[in-house]
């Protein structure tokens, strides 16, 4: 039985769904006209310019009593698929009396004229219905998309105290009906493939204005869509309507935008990234100088930035007083200690991404250091700034694993002045917590010393000490080097010159041995280039033969 009335309930609600469905369409209408009641002959004409002024209100008439039950609604007349207009339809039921000749229906839109007309009633009619209800209707106003008309009602003659105003919305574009039909509406549908890898979007586009051609481009969209690129042109002939647009990043505001090549036409929005919210959590920026940590959203976009350091369980814990709920403007933390573990946090739609802008260590202010100094471990604080630092003993319980701190003390260190902190034999086996004081947001950092060993902590002072040190010593070897090798090639420049003089000024005086007047000279004598073997190319000897004999 239950299982019955169950079933019952869910078909009368899909019946109810389906009829709520069919009333959302237009009703169409082949021509627009004035319709009146059964019997009642009515006939509409313009309106007077310059209407009379209004008359004293006969006795037993009213607005209330003379215009009853006035409805307002939208129906569509169309010439082709993609040629509909809109039209206002205005029905009213009225107590017809021998002092109402007819009706005047008003409409005025905003930037527009008053459109006016007269539904006249024949005498005739208005004897022999008097006393009754009758229904006058007219459909020939015309409404665009999206429009608010102000319409107003008054007897004919124009009696002073029976009027009736009312204001009515048209239906927006968003309508599907529209966006098929009505040519202020129709923008064409959008569909697209991503290739991540090319970075490229394959768009498509249906159902286009007929007998115009389409533009599609990439924006960026805020109040409104501004373009990231050249708009590419889909023209109308084209059998297949499609084209690739390349995109530099998927970010959530970018769209595919198209619209109709004419004169103020509608346009339709895309965005195939509108999730990609991660994509935003990128550019954050820092000033060395200023100190200052900030972030400005490529896109608006509502969510909450806030500051906060990597715990020992790897979470990330928030920093006081640093927090801000972001839409469109920049972010900006002025006084910001870059230290590894500094974290900006982003949330946004209940979930949350982490970037951490110093964790390889680039902009670290400074550091904390265990050198073994005869015979005992040294603990020092080296900063590159001034800077002032809280030191804090830190104690750590078998019931928690959090460290307590217990007693604390300032410390000043100046630009690359390490300073030593005194501790105790004892002190070794706890830890530390250091915190720099001179800025707005700094990291609590934690230091064991008894698991601080001395390959371990010595590597940070170390390594920058080696490479100092390295410096001064590679530097200098390298420019005596290159002093040796000018030197060298000056000196072999010299005596090659004085050897061609001193040639040249004896050489009539010398004797040529027999045995060596097939030599040429290298520097003197051109060479040629024969089957892939180098041969003089005037060989004065006896062994030209032998010469010619290897070229071939």
């Amino acid at each position: 039985m239950i299982l019955w009335v169950v079933l019952v309930m869910s078909h009368c609600c899909l019946r109810l769904n389906g009829a709520a469905a069919e009333n959302t369409a237009l009703e169409r209408i082949e021509k627009c006209a004035t319709r009146c009641s059964q019997g009642l002959h009515c006939k509409p004409k313009p309106d007077n310019l310059f209407p009379p002024p209004c008359q004293n209100t006969p006795e037993g008439l009213s607005a209330l009593t003379v215009f009853r039950n006035v409805s307002l609604s939208t129906v569509m007349s169309c010439e082709g698929k993609q040629k509909c207009s809109l039209h206002l339809r205005i029905h009213t039921a009225l107590q017809i009396s021998e002092h109402i000749h007819g009706v005047s229906i008003c409409t005025t839109t905003a930037g527009m004229m008053g459109n006016c007309r007269t539904v006249g009633f024949r005498r005739t009619s208005r004897q022999t219905m008097s006393g009754q209800q009758v229904h006058v209707e007219n459909d020939c106003t015309d409404i665009s998309p999206n429009q608010q008309v102000h319409i107003t009602m008054k007897t004919v003659p124009n009696y002073c105290d029976i009027t009736w105003k009312g204001t009515y919305d048209a239906p927006e574009c968003s309508s599907d009906e529209l966006r098929r039909h009505v040519p202020e509406c129709i923008t064409g549908r959008i569909s697209y493939d991503a290739d991540t890898e090319r970075k490229e979007l394959r768009v498509s586009v249906s159902d286009m204005l007929e007998d115009h051609n389409y533009y599609l481009r990439l924006c960026q969209k805020d109040f409104i869509c501004v373009g990231t690129g050249a708009s590419k042109l889909i023209k109308k002939e084209e059998p297949v309507k499609s084209t690739i647009l390349s995109y530099t990043r998927p970010l959530p505001c970018l769209c595919i935008e198209g619209w109709s090549a004419m004169v103020d036409a509608p346009r339709v929005q895309v965005c195939p990234f509108k999730d990609r919210l991660e994509e935003l959590w990128f550019g954050v920026n820092f000033d060395p100088l200023e100190q200052t940590l900030s972030w400005e959203p490529t896109c608006p976009v509502t969510a909450t930035v806030s500051l906060c350091y990597k715990g020992e369980d790897g979470a990330c814990v928030a920093l006081p007083h640093a927090s801000h709920n972001v839409s469109r403007e920049k972010i900006i933390f002025s006084k910001v200690d870059p230290h590894p573990q500094l974290c900006m946090k982003f949330t946004a739609d209940s979930q949350s991404w982490t970037r951490c802008p110093f964790a390889e260590g680039r902009f670290q202010a400074w550091e904390v250091v265990v050198r073994r100094q005869e015979g005992h471990k040294e603990v020092k604080v080296l900063a590159q700034v001034p800077a002032s630092f809280s030191v804090g003993l830190c104690v750590k319980s078998a019931e928690s694993a959090k460290c307590q701190i217990k007693e604390t003390h300032t410390v000043h260190v100046e630009k690359n002045k390490a300073v030593a902190l005194n501790l105790t034999k004892e002190l070794f086996n706890s830890c530390l917590q250091v915190k720099r004081l001179d800025v707005n947001f700094a990291v609590p950092v934690i230091y064991c010393l008894d698991k601080c060993n001395e390959s371990s902590c010595l590597r940070p002072f170390l390594s920058r000490q080696a490479s100092w040190d390295l410096t001064w010593v590679v530097l200098p070897a390298a420019v005596c080097l290159s002093g040796v090798i000018i030197v060298t090639l000056v000196l072999h420049v010299l005596l090659t010159v004085y050897q061609r003089r001193k040639q040249k000024r004896h050489g009539s005086e010398k004797q040529i041995d027999p045995a060596f007047d097939c030599v040429v000279p290298a520097l003197q004598t051109q060479t040629g280039l024969h089957g892939g073997i180098l041969i003089p190319d005037s060989p004065q000897c006896g062994n030209a033969e032998k010469a010619n004999l290897i070229s071939h």
